[in-house]
């Protein structure tokens, strides 16, 4: 097993990758409770809290964030003063439009990402900006070429993976060095030095997914 791999082999992961929502979240009252507890929790605010802010009780606040009541204006408006958003905010994820990007192969939008240099390519594959999870995805398409310099390892918010294409890089992350060749997945926390240190075996091109929080 290499190092940084996952060593309790009998580990699960919680997540159901092909579960499908409740079909009550398309209910009004259901859609609504689930943007009055994404705004307290992204405000730190316990539901006792929220009690002494609106006068309302702990039970009606957890009826109306399990979607089991459906609340008046009133109560709707006392609410989004507490938490000083508008009150079309508790509306946006009913029967909100998911979004999905498709890029046919060599249409991806070239860029010049902050901290490259010259001769590093990358295509921009998908972008979804403002979207309910609260994550920002970039997913990008890098490749270097006999061109291509090797530059300082740099570092930027969030999670990133890469997975290797073609050719062969030593990619350093913080004090590490890992070699990849096609077929090798490298997955970090992007915040750490990183970047590919030396060019092996050119051209080589690699997929770097990016991850971070939607900025509040």
């Amino acid at each position: 097993m290499t190092k940084g791999a996952a060593t309790e082999t009998g580990s699960r992961l919680t997540q159901d990758p092909h579960s499908l929502r409740d079909a009550r979240e398309k209910i009004l009252e259901v859609a609504i409770g689930r943007e009055v507890r994404a705004y307290r929790k992204q405000q730190n605010i316990t539901v006792a809290e929220l009690s002494r802010l609106t006068d309302l009780s702990i039970g009606m606040l957890s009826k109306i964030e399990n979607g089991n009541t459906s609340p008046s204006l009133t109560t709707l408006q006392t609410l989004a003063d507490a938490l000083s958003v508008p009150l079309t905010a508790f509306f946006k994820g009913y029967e909100e439009r998911r979004q999905a990007v498709h890029t046919k192969s060599g249409r991806g939008v070239e860029i010049e990402r902050a901290g490259t240099r010259a001769g590093h390519q990358y295509k921009l594959l998908g972008h979804i900006g403002s979207n309910a999870s609260g994550v920002i995805v970039e997913p990008y398409l890098i490749q270097l070429d006999s061109e291509s310099d090797v530059f300082k390892t740099f570092q930027h918010d969030g999670i990133e993976m890469i997975y290797m294409l073609e050719g062969k890089v030593d990619y350093r992350h913080g004090a590490e060095m890992y070699p990849l060749e096609p077929g090798d997945t490298l997955f970090f926390d992007a915040d750490a030095p990183h970047g590919p240190e030396r060019l092996v075996q050119l051209p080589a091109r690699y997929l770097s997914i990016i991850s971070y929080p939607r900025e509040k």
